[in-house]
């Protein structure tokens, strides 16, 4: 007979918040009838749109109850990283590297659009919107793999993945069983996951985690500030303008002042992740 929840819940703090973190921000959305356009990351929104936020939005937002289920499942089974404490791992260190992974993972989804579209032009990524929590999930697969390979990850309490093998496991049978779920992002979250695990990404502590949170904070508000989606009267970011440069219209509104552009052709394709 297994342990009480509550206990369950004691042991895997911080595993457990997020899971609440994530349900209260889908039951907002489901609430508020939001939708992937609105939170979730794509190329043309955070970086031609200035609109950085999306890297931290679109990781904790899940549109799908499926989807939400999936992945909390997922996170839920890999909280045992927590109690790891004996090999280097623990509260603390889980803490740590999810702030990196939810950082790191979200930008490296960005790089990899910036290639194909770029370099590869498939214009089809510039639009691609990604939501979800799978790249953090992911990447904590891949370190538990990496530091703690006699695991096991269970999945709806049903299915039991051997933990060395289940991130690519996961990467072939999400592409598989479902078309719509973010190769890119599942992939990113891999490849930051075994750079922590083999300390190609390594270091960080209490001082660097606070340092890093406070910068995201700052890009996140002021990101937001910026692109009109907050409004933040204490705030003013003056416009640096060329007068070489062609003019870009400004509308006035009740809300401040808001950029008029025209909506580029091409409809937003949803990716899960």
């Amino acid at each position: 007979m297994g342990k009480p929840l509550i206990y369950e819940i004691l042991e895997k703090p911080a595993s457990s918040s997020v899971i609440g973190i994530c349900s209260l921000i889908w039951f907002f959305i489901q609430k508020r009838n939001i939708g992937y356009a609105d939170v979730g990351l794509s190329y043309e929104a955070a970086v031609e749109g200035g609109q950085y936020w999306r890297i931290i939005t679109s990781a904790f937002s899940h549109i799908s109850v499926v989807h939400l289920v999936f992945n909390m499942s997922a996170l839920w089974s890999l909280g045992v990283v927590e109690q790891l404490g004996q090999i280097g791992l623990g509260v603390e260190y889980y803490l740590h590297y999810t702030l990196v992974l939810v950082v790191l993972s979200g930008l490296l989804v960005l790089g990899f659009y910036h290639m194909m579209i770029q370099r590869f032009k498939v214009e089809y990524f510039r639009r691609v919107t990604a939501v979800g929590y799978s790249c953090v999930v992911f990447g904590w697969m891949t370190i538990l793999a990496a530091k703690q390979p006699s695991s096991k990850l269970n999945i709806f309490g049903v299915l039991s993945l051997p933990i060395n093998f289940a991130p690519f496991e996961s990467l072939i049978f999400t592409s598989i069983m479902v078309p719509q779920a973010s190769f890119i992002g599942h992939l990113s979250g891999i490849i930051v996951g075994y750079s922590i695990a083999w300390g190609l990404i390594h270091g960080m502590n209490n001082y660097w985690a606070i340092t890093m949170l406070g910068w995201i904070a700052l890009v996140f508000v002021m990101s937001m500030k910026r692109t009109g989606s907050m409004e933040l009267s204490f705030i003013e970011i003056e416009p640096v303008t060329d007068p070489s440069l062609p003019s870009v219209g400004v509308v006035a509104s009740r809300n401040g002042r808001t950029l008029q552009m025209d909506a580029l052709p091409g409809r937003r394709v949803a990716d899960i992740v």
